[in-house]
Formats: structure tokens, C-alpha cells, sequence
């Protein structure tokens, strides 16, 4: 039985075609790394505004 990865990456938006290398590497690390075939990894990207973040009280927009 093949187990299935499922991995979520939340970042800042990026262009797609850093999306698209982003995940083509990462498939590339978790095939490697957990001895899975490529067709069963899974990934969920959330992208998330800069205005949505925060740190110590301050949005990260207006760092």
C-alpha cells in the first residue's frame, strides 16, 4: 500500500512559474527523501497576502 504525502506551503503570493518550480522541487526532496513515487505526492499551496501576516503587532505590509 502506498501512502500518500500531503503537504501544505503557505508563502507570500508568488508568480506562478515560482509556484511551479517550487513545487517540482519539492516533489523532487519528498520522492527522494521518503522513497514514493512521484505520482503520489500531493501539494497544497496557500498563498497569503502580505496584509494578512503580522508580526510582534504590526501587519508585515507596513514593516
Amino acid at each position: 500500500m502506498i501512502k500518500i504525502p500531503i503537504l501544505q506551503i503557505t508563502l507570500f503570493e508568488r508568480p506562478l512559474e515560482k509556484k511551479r518550480k517550487l513545487v517540482e522541487m519539492v516533489t523532487e526532496a519528498v520522492v527522494n527523501a521518503l522513497d514514493c513515487p512521484k505520482d503520489a505526492v500531493r501539494i497544497i499551496i496557500n498563498d497569503m497576502p502580505k496584509e494578512n501576516y503580522a508580526i510582534a503587532g504590526t501587519l508585515y505590509i507596513d514593516r
